[in-house]
């Protein structure tokens, strides 16, 4: 076998094994709520074209969203408890698997400090997005390592958690450096907001789910194979690169809707 074709055939086994390690119902559930959150800022796109106010006059989008959120949350918990177990598996030291997730968790984060400074030119110093999914998500990350074994503790304390968030959301505190832990000053006005508290009680559930649905060799239940269905296996890729998607989306949902609104004289 020459070179090329060793090359080759090594990028073939990889790729064929980093298929093997994934979950395709994680990935196809990460999917569904990409395209849950693409139809809610579609909606909520056309409220800021003033096309119609129904994203805050129908409560059905505020559940709607509350579901898409929460999908995405879960689903961090879930894939950093699989991961640890495979790190575990695969004798991979403590420290080096903190390492990577400090740098993803830190990754997360900057690109939650690219929307904060995009959203502050685009919405101004009120509206800008201060603490949203992705500056959450990229914290959660950076938290979660010592939870990542435990099982039933972090279902009681993700449980807590939610319901310590239920109670800060009815007070408020002058406390502006800790908005993002859940201390909201009087009168706070925003966009994206999903502080530390609830919100990392259902990362914790996640991590709960994740250690009792599965294991570093597979599930713990019986699941049957629908990653070969076309519809599955476009959901499996959506989920599968969902920070570029994220990152993506609004300006492909401006640029189709601008020119298509003022096409039909609506703008």
């Amino acid at each position: 076998m020459n070179a090329s074709l060793a090359i080759t055939f090594l990028r073939s086994k990889l790729a064929t094994r980093a298929r093997a390690d994934r979950f395709w119902e994680v990935d196809a559930l990460r999917g569904v709520a990409i395209v849950m959150m693409v139809i809610y800022h579609l909606v909520y796109d056309l409220y800021f074209f003033q096309i119609t106010d129904t994203i805050f006059t129908n409560p059905f989008w505020f559940y709607f969203q509350r579901v898409t959120a929460s999908t995405f949350i879960v689903l961090v918990g879930v894939s950093l408890a699989i991961t640890a177990q495979r790190a575990r598996e695969r004798g991979v030291p403590g420290w080096t698997h903190l390492s990577k997730l400090v740098r993803r968790g830190l990754r997360i984060f900057g690109w939650g400090l690219v929307i904060s400074l995009g959203t502050y030119f685009a919405l101004g110093p009120d509206l800008y997005i201060r603490f949203g999914i992705l500056h959450f998500i990229g914290v959660s990350i950076l938290l979660a390592y010592p939870f990542l074994r435990w099982r039933w503790a972090n279902a009681l304390l993700g449980v807590a958690l939610i319901i310590g968030g239920k109670f800060l959301q009815r007070q408020t505190f002058d406390l502006p450096w800790l908005v993002w832990l859940g201390f909201e000053p009087a009168n706070h006005v925003y966009v994206d907001y999903f502080p530390v508290i609830p919100w990392f009680g259902v990362v914790l559930l996640g991590i709960f789910a994740g250690n009792t649905l599965y294991r570093a060799q597979g599930r713990t239940i019986h699941l049957p194979d629908l990653s070969h269905i076309w519809p599955v296996k476009a959901l499996q890729r959506m989920g599968q690169h969902s920070l570029p998607i994220y990152l993506l989306h609004q300006p492909a949902l401006f640029a189709i809707l601008i020119p298509l609104l003022w096409l039909l004289g609506l703008l």
